[in-house]
C-alpha cells in the first residue's frame, strides 16, 4: 500500500516556548485504521490538528493525498473528513441539513442521495428530520461522522470518538469503523480506550511529550512486546526459590505461596515442562497453574513510564 498520509520531521512549538510536537516522522497507508494511544498532554489532538490545517506547523512537512497542507491546503483539505471530540452542532438544525451545510461548504453539488446512502450506513436515516437536541449522545456522534464524510472524504480522523459513550454504543461505533475502511477510507483515531484500539487498529503508534516511541502492527506489537506469565500456586509456602530455578525469570510472590515465570510464546521452546520437573525434584508441591498473558494497556503503561 502506499502513503496517504506522510509526516516528515514535524514539529509544533507554541509562543510559550511549549513543544507539542518533536520531529514527527510517520507515514499513514491508504484504506488502514490506526490508533494514536497517548497520555493526556502527548501531542495526538496537536498532530491531528496540524495535518488538518488547524494549527500551523513550526517546521517540517505534512503531505494528505500528494498535497502539502500549508502550500496546498485546499486539496489537502478536500480530502480530510474530521470528528473533533467536542459535540460542535447546531442543536436546533436537523442531520439532513447538517450535512448539506458541510457538503456545500466543500463545494461539492447538492446530492441527497449520497446523504441518504451515509446516514443510512450510520443507522441515522430514520432521524434525518429529527432535531439534533433530540437526539441520544451515540446518535449525535454518528451526525458528527456524518458531516464528516459528506464531502467524500480519502481519509477520516477520529479524536476520541467513543468518549462519554456507553459500551454497547462503543461496540456499535467500531463496526461503523471497519464499514467505512472496506468503502476505502483511511482511518485515523486518538483514543483513551486501549480495548478499543486493540480491536479494531490494523497498526498503532504510541505517543508520549510529543514523540512517536513506536508504530507497529496490532498483531505484531503483541507477540513482540508482549509477555506471557505462568502463575503457580504452591500447596506450601517456599522460604526461597530452589537452586535448580534461581537463574530462570521465576519470581516468588504472596509470602511464598506461588511463583511466577516469565516467558516468550514466540521461542520454539517455553522451558515450562523442564521447569515443572525441577520444581518437583526440588519437592515443591503444585496446586495450581494459571497463565496471563499482557495485554495492550499493559504494553502501553510501559512504554510510557521508560519516557517519563
Amino acid at each position: 500500500m502506499s502513503a496517504i498520509v506522510s509526516i516528515r520531521d514535524l514539529t509544533k512549538t507554541y509562543q510559550s516556548g511549549y513543544e507539542a510536537l518533536k520531529g514527527v516522522t510517520l507515514d499513514i497507508e491508504e484504506g488502514e485504521i490506526i490508533a494514536l494511544l497517548g497520555p493526556n498532554g502527548a501531542g495526538k489532538t496537536t498532530l491531528i490538528s496540524t495535518i488538518c490545517g488547524i494549527v500551523t506547523p513550526s517546521s517540517g512537512t505534512i503531505t494528505v493525498g500528494g498535497h502539502d497542507v500549508v502550500t496546498g491546503y485546499r486539496g489537502a483539505r478536500s480530502l480530510i473528513g474530521l470528528v473533533p471530540q467536542e459535540l460542535t452542532l447546531d442543536s436546533f438544525e436537523t442531520p439532513m441539513n447538517t450535512c448539506r451545510l458541510s457538503r456545500g461548504l466543500f463545494g461539492k453539488k447538492r446530492d441527497d442521495a449520497y446523504i441518504e446512502k451515509v446516514l443510512r450506513q450510520l443507522s441515522l436515516w430514520d432521524k434525518k428530520d429529527s432535531k439534533i437536541i433530540a437526539l441520544s449522545g451515540g446518535m449525535k456522534r454518528r451526525v458528527l461522522i456524518a458531516k464528516a464524510l459528506v464531502h467524500e472524504p480519502r481519509v477520516l480522523f477520529l479524536d476520541e470518538p467513543t468518549a462519554g459513550v456507553d459500551v454497547e454504543l462503543r461496540k456499535e461505533m467500531w463496526e461503523v469503523v471497519r464499514t467505512l475502511r472496506e468503502d476505502g477510507v483511511t482511518i485515523i483515531l486518538t483514543t483513551h480506550y486501549i480495548e478499543e484500539a486493540e480491536a479494531i487498529a490494523d497498526r498503532i503508534g504510541v505517543i508520549a511529550k510529543g514523540e512517536v516511541l513506536l508504530v507497529q502492527k496490532t498483531g505484531d506489537l503483541m507477540s513482540q512486546m508482549g509477555k506471557k506469565q505462568l502463575r503457580i500456586e504452591l500447596v506450601s509456602p517456599a522460604k526461597s526459590l530452589p537452586d535448580a530455578v534461581a537463574d530462570r525469570a521465576v519470581e516468588l510472590v504472596d509470602d511464598g505461596r506461588a511463583l511466577i515465570y516469565t516467558y516468550d510464546t514466540t521461542k520454539e521452546r517455553t522451558g515450562i515442562t523442564a521447569l515443572l520437573n525441577d520444581l518437583q525434584s526440588a519437592g515443591l508441591q503444585m496446586a495450581d497453574l494459571t497463565t496471563h498473558e499482557s495485554s495492550l494497556e499493559e504494553i502501553f503503561v510501559d512504554l510510557v513510564k521508560e519516557t517519563a
